[in-house]
């Protein structure tokens, strides 16, 4: 066991700052947020302004450079809605970053801007690490704003406070603010024939396998999130559960909680609702897939999703 994932530290101090949309840098300020924060940030001259059309960020495209950030002026085209518009933070150098929803759908758009959902944003790096994380935050925001228009108590209408992170009803006051799923996601080990499990979901692209995954429900502790959604969809049964690092994930507001799960038993009865296929796959396959991309025509989540990273992590224990 001297060599367990299970008591070695990890081969990177943080793996969470390895994955796509983790990367914000921004001081979001959150004690000193009120109701003058966001109109005082759009007077700042300086201010930059991601703009969505719905789920997917708006660049600005002149055939050969992308770029994310607007001033405020440069939205007029694209029928902006200040009134939904979400104060992200600030930058070191007092920059407010703002997010601002526009009327204009992806296709109605013109040549001189590009849409991009946030898969292909990180898939094919089209920003960096700093504005993929603001991007999180921004899609999380205004998705739940979106979706909170109406009181859930009395039915009228709910108006947006402190720059996007409260919701008020204007009949009976009562107050709502901003929701995070949780999600575990874990990659089980079989430590005695050093092996680890995934599965394939029909949902996946052609060939891929990755970890497990599930909502942890109300009342529930991540460890036996882990255990649950492990045994209903593998009828595998895990001891112990190890945390290795999280992901924000803006499709629409879950946090990815990564953990490695220790399995106690070994014979896979897998739920064929959920899954096409799961199996174990040993080092020596895993290896040739980050390697070659491949093993047997079956392939791993790309770079920059928590699957990938628990799997990476995994086999780089030992070497």
């Amino acid at each position: 066991m001297k060599n367990s994932i299970f008591l070695n530290r990890a081969p990177h101090l943080e793996p969470s700052e390895l994955t796509a949309f983790s990367g914000n840098r921004l001081d979001r300020d959150s004690e000193h947020r009120d109701e003058t924060s966001l109109e005082t940030a759009l007077k700042v001259e300086g201010t930059h302004i991601l703009a969505f059309s719905g789920t997917q960020l708006v660049l600005k495209h002149d055939g050969q450079i992308l770029d994310p950030l607007f001033a405020p002026y440069e939205l007029a085209a694209l029928q902006p809605d200040f009134d939904q518009a979400i104060l992200l933070g600030h930058q070191a150098n007092g920059e407010p970053r703002l997010a601002v929803p526009v009327a204009l759908k992806p296709e109605e758009l013109s040549a001189e801007f590009k849409p991009a959902d946030p898969r292909a944003l990180f898939r094919d790096a089209l920003v960096g690490e700093d504005l993929l994380g603001e991007v999180a935050q921004a899609l999380s925001l205004l998705r739940w704003n979106a979706d909170n228009k109406f009181c859930g108590r009395c039915g009228s209408l709910m108006e947006t406070r402190i720059g996007g992170y409260k919701r008020i009803c204007t009949a009976c006051d009562n107050e709502i603010f901003p929701r995070t799923d949780p999600v575990a996601i874990m990659l089980i080990v079989d430590e005695k024939k050093d092996r680890c499990l995934m599965g394939r979901s029909p949902r996946f692209p052609a060939g891929m396998y990755s970890s497990l995954a599930g909502f942890i429900e109300p009342g529930e502790t991540i460890e036996n999130a882990v255990r649950r959604e492990t045994r209903e969809e593998s009828g595998i049964t895990v001891g112990r559960v190890r945390y290795h690092a999280s992901q924000p994930w803006p499709m629409p507001h879950q946090l990815m909680i990564g953990c490695y799960g220790e399995a106690t038993t070994t014979e896979i009865t897998f739920d064929s609702v959920e899954l096409e296929d799961c199996r174990w796959f040993n080092r020596d396959e895993i290896g040739t897939m980050l390697s070659e991309g491949s093993f047997d025509g079956r392939t791993l989540p790309i770079k920059g999703t928590i699957a990938r990273r628990l799997i990476e992590d995994w086999y780089e224990w030992r070497h």
